[in-house]
């Protein structure tokens, strides 16, 4: 055995061996024990929203806005409870954009209400006339205004759901049973709320979300501190409730594209994209062994070592699976073995030649790494650009392919160079297969 050789031996097989730990079934590794699966595969809400940055603060800057709204919508996703959402912003030439992606999610709407409302809250007097009725718009309905007061700085504000502390939360009525949002403020939402209640008393003072009336309760006595929201169902409750919690976002968000995939169809890609990958694999592993005998069987020795990496990285970063990623580690996995044909092929040649075993070896793979290296290289640009290109376009299912591509080719670079090297150097070491029948070279 080559000298070295050992070191390197025992570093792969502890490298398979950590591998296949990660990616066994209840292996709770940093916190997963499973495969992060795109929606195409789990099933349920994917969202993209178009960020309108032309009603944001002057004072605040493009990307400080974006990562505000990003942060609410995190905030909102994770306490409606959603498992391992994904919230992702997009900026190109088109504009932009929000990627919300919600596995197990199937009421698309609810999500969209959830998310993309603004939750602008703000608190309402109905506007009086000189004879002290209420004035009517065009459809016969009580106009509103704004309730303002002064706070504690003599200077008179705007009651709004900015004063509001993030602790709203969804109660009963023990009378009716009926759901509320109770509420609290700040310090200085007190000041103003406590003005507000004490002029309004046995006048109802409309709650206002996104310019819609969504409860107008009368005021019975002087409130200072906390409130509630009636009149809504209990779905709406814990959805404003919700809301009110992450804060309003800065800027309004429009819908540009929604779908809404099933867990059936998911789980039936899954399989048969299984199942594909399983029959690729068995049709490599036969061709070599057939083809290339010992030197094939080593090769699908590595390219074992390939996968359990490859799927052991997958779920450490982790990379979200999704059809498209699937294809990828499954081309990828040609490409594995598309440097062991090169080294095979030189190392028949250098059999030919008269070389013995061990040098026929070395030189098989010494006049094969510029091919490998130029091959993984070009897949490694085309790789970048797809990534690019889908980036731009918002398309993630390009960008997962690129993703689980570059992966795989970077370590089936790896296993070409150094797992079959140190792979074949043992076994002729261990004297294996010394004749060069066993590596498909006939007999002149």
């Amino acid at each position: 055995m080559r000298r070295g050789n050992t070191p390197l031996l025992i570093f792969i097989l502890v490298l398979f061996g950590i591998s296949i730990w990660v990616i066994l079934p209840g292996s709770d590794i940093f916190g997963r024990d499973e495969f992060k699966l795109g929606l195409d595969l789990k099933g349920g809400s994917h969202l993209v929203y178009s960020i309108d940055l032309t009603k944001k603060d002057p004072a605040q800057t493009d990307a400080d806005v974006i990562e505000g709204v990003k942060q609410k919508i995190e905030r909102r996703v994770n306490e409606y409870g959603v498992t391992e959402p994904i919230v992702q912003t997009i900026s190109n030439e088109r504009g932009n954009f929000m990627l919300v992606q919600l596995p197990g999610v199937k009421d698309i709407d609810e999500a969209i209400k959830l998310i993309g409302q603004t939750a602008e809250l703000d608190f309402r007097e109905i506007v009086l006339g000189e004879n002290g009725e209420p004035v009517l718009d065009e459809e016969g309905n009580p106009q509103w205004v704004i309730a303002k007061a002064k706070g504690s700085d003599g200077q008179e504000r705007e009651l709004t759901g900015k004063y509001l502390k993030p602790n709203a939360q969804v109660v009963l009525t023990p009378q009716t049973n009926e759901p509320e949002v109770a509420f609290e403020w700040n310090e200085e939402g007190a000041i103003l709320f406590e003005q507000i209640t004490q002029r309004n008393q046995k006048k109802p003072l409309g709650i206002f979300l996104d310019d819609q009336l969504i409860s107008a309760p009368t005021v019975q006595a002087v409130i200072k501190d906390t409130g509630v929201i009636t009149g809504v169902k209990l779905d709406e409750a814990r959805t404003l409730a919700i809301q009110l919690n992450s804060g309003s976002l800065d800027v309004p968000l429009t819908v540009v594209e929604r779908r809404d995939i099933g867990a059936t169809l998911g789980e039936d890609s899954l399989r048969k994209s299984l199942m594909a990958g399983i029959i690729g694999a068995a049709m490599v592993v036969i061709f070599m062994i057939a083809y290339y005998r010992f030197s094939g069987f080593v090769a699908c020795l590595a390219l074992l070592v390939f996968v359990a990496l490859n799927l052991a990285i997958f779920k450490l970063i982790p990379v979200v699976l999704t059809l498209p990623g699937i294809a990828g580690f499954i081309v990828s996995i040609g490409m594995g073995v598309d440097g062991n044909v090169l080294v095979a092929e030189r190392l028949k040649e250098e059999l030919r030649r008269g070389r013995t075993l061990g040098a026929a070896i070395e030189e098989g793979f010494r006049q094969s790494w510029s091919a490998i290296l130029d091959a993984n290289v070009t897949v490694f640009i085309a790789c970048i650009v797809l990534y690019v290109l889908g980036s731009r376009l918002a398309n993630f299912l390009v960008m997962g392919f690129a993703t689980t591509l570059f992966i795989g080719t970077l370590l089936s670079m790896f296993t070409q160079v150094v797992v079959t090297r140190t792979f074949m150097r043992t076994f002729v070491g261990l004297g294996m297969a010394k004749s060069p029948g066993a590596y498909g070279v006939l007999k002149q």
